[in-house]
């Protein structure tokens, strides 16, 4: 979260399991029970990390993070600066459907998509 943060700006918090007494096992405490991070575009982005009780089981391409919107210039520069260290899947460019399109993995495995629409004639 700390990196996003490093990335896009905005409000960042995090809250540990240790704040809220929520586990008794000392090896959750400094997991993270609660992130948010809000983009100055207004933009949230959550997270937590899992407990130990819950199963986690990492799978290929299990989950990705879609971006979504029409302004250009703040997601190709979310797209250039989360995808750094990361791996390209497809670079951001016009897409056969009209809109611009992109897609990484960054560089903690997890799969972004970035979908850019023509903004808006006024």
């Amino acid at each position: 979260m700390e990196f996003y943060h490093s990335v896009t700006g905005g409000d960042l918090t995090m809250s540990r399991y240790s704040e809220f007494g929520v586990s008794d096992d000392p090896t959750e405490a400094d997991k993270i029970m609660h992130a948010q991070l809000i983009m100055p575009s207004g933009l949230i982005l959550m997270a937590a990390d899992v407990p130990n009780r819950m199963e986690y089981s990492r799978g290929v391409n299990a989950l990705s993070v879609s971006l979504f919107g029409d302004d250009e210039e703040e997601l190709t520069r979310l797209y250039e600066g989360l995808s750094e260290g990361g791996t390209i899947g497809e670079p951001l460019a016009k897409a056969p459907w009209g809109d611009s399109f992109g897609s990484f993995t960054d560089r903690f495995g997890v799969d972004w998509l970035v979908n850019i629409s023509p903004a808006p004639q006024a």
